[in-house]
């Protein structure tokens, strides 16, 4: 993995960037459509948690890239701010949870014995201004997501 790495890219009429920045004992990620750190949590897992690979490609959605499912171990540390309603929490969670995945699951296919360092997630997401309490994801969210986590993967696999 690069030492330090970003990207930059519209998503559903949001410009967003990450920036990946690895440290020898942690790494970084930035995910900012504000131009601010956000919200950083850190996501640390044992290092004897096994890794669920991505699902095979669904049929029915053949430009949605499988994600590999969060491990029930992952731990979630919030280091600096918080979200500003419960629903903007559990998308923090859902977030710093499949970028550590993404993160975790990559390394152990480009090193035999990753390491698992803590993932330092700092989130700052526009807000939207769709209802957000009760109704699960929107649609923006999924899609902003879902962007989020090709930006992530193709971060991590840069040579």
């Amino acid at each position: 993995m690069l030492p330090s790495a970003n990207i930059a890219r519209d998503l559903d009429g949001a410009h967003t960037e990450v920036l990946l920045q690895a440290f020898a004992d942690r790494i970084l990620v930035l995910v900012t459509q504000i131009g601010k750190v956000g919200t950083l949590i850190q996501a640390s897992i044992p290092a004897t948690t096994a890794l669920d690979p991505a699902p095979p490609p669904d049929p029915s959605e053949p430009n949605v890239i499988p994600l590999p499912p969060p491990p029930p171990a992952i731990q979630l540390t919030p280091l600096l701010g918080s979200a500003p309603s419960d629903h903007m929490h559990t998308l923090h969670s859902l977030y710093v949870s499949q970028i550590a995945t993404v993160i975790w699951t990559e390394e152990v296919q480009e090193f035999m014995e990753a390491e698992r360092r803590p993932i330092v997630v700092g989130l700052a997401l526009r807000k939207t201004a769709e209802a957000e309490e009760d109704l699960g994801l929107t649609v923006h969210e999924k899609k902003v997501f879902y962007g989020i986590m090709e930006m992530v993967r193709e971060l991590v696999q840069r040579n």
